[in-house]
């Protein structure tokens, strides 16, 4: 299948392009960047180098992929920007390189939808079918799980970690871990309970949802001390896989886990 590249768009004979990709006017490809086969990239959009783009991905109108990391050790070291298959990418959104402080490049799964005015700072990890709305701002190191939603004008700060199927609300703030399931709100976003609307629509059975319900209850509403409540939670719910990962998630963390709406006044 032969390519389609508008006769004003800029591509490095350096850069390796795929089968049946679209390049739009204007746009701008740079030396030592991949765009895999049936790749469609809008007017205006600039990749810079050291960019994997995989295949069937749609690149909206003035993104830029592969922007220096706005960190002030860079010293312009070979880092990369790495996307997978399949992801919807929209207007203005910017996408940057990682540091050799961290992973060395910043990596996006398959199936994400990053919507208009996003940006994905350097050494983020974004897995498969994560969703950013409109104006959400990742800084550096935040690792998000597959599934989880990020609504318009939330900020996440820097190495934080966001579980599998966790919901944050918009417009708020998060300065902590968000476990897997999740529901976050607030000006600084704080737990509301389990994310069970998106859990049901995923296909999450009812013995899943009532036992994080139940779990979420004894870990963070119960008033015991924290590793107490989660041995009990794995206690109650020993063959629920859900609740084993919120509480292997939790007893990872090293920024520290967002409690409990109640316990804050937001």
């Amino acid at each position: 299948m032969s390519n389609t590249i508008h006769p004003s768009a800029i591509v490095s004979p350096k850069a390796v392009i795929g089968e049946g990709v679209v390049i739009g006017p204007y746009s701008v490809v740079e030396d030592n960047a991949t765009i895999g086969d049936g790749s469609t990239i809008e007017s205006f959009v600039h990749i810079k180098s050291f960019v994997r783009l995989g295949k069937n991905n749609h690149v909206h109108s003035y993104v830029c992929i592969g922007g220096e990391p706005q960190h002030l050790a860079y010293k312009n070291e070979e880092t990369w920007v790495e996307i997978g298959d399949s992801n919807t990418i929209r207007e203005c959104a910017t996408i940057n390189r990682g540091t050799v402080q961290g992973h060395g490049k910043t990596s996006i799964g398959s199936h994400c939808l990053i919507m208009a005015y996003a940006h994905v700072a350097h050494d983020c990890v974004l897995g498969d079918h994560v969703i950013m709305a409109n104006a959400v701002n990742l800084a550096g190191h935040v690792e998000i799980g597959n599934h989880a939603v990020v609504s318009g004008m939330a900020a996440v700060q820097q190495f934080l970690r966001i579980g599998e199927y966790a919901f944050l609300g918009g417009s708020s703030g998060y300065n902590l871990d968000i476990p897997p399931y999740m529901l976050a709100h607030g000006v600084r976003g704080r737990l509301m309970g389990p994310n069970l609307i998106g859990l049901r629509r995923h296909g999450f059975d009812t013995e899943a949802c009532r036992a994080l319900k139940k779990a979420y209850k004894i870990i963070f509403r119960s008033g015991l001390p924290r590793e107490k409540a989660i041995e009990q939670a794995l206690a109650e719910f020993p063959n629920v896989p859900a609740v084993a990962n919120v509480v292997e998630f939790m007893r990872g963390s090293k920024c520290g886990v967002a409690p409990d709406y109640h316990k804050n006044g937001d």
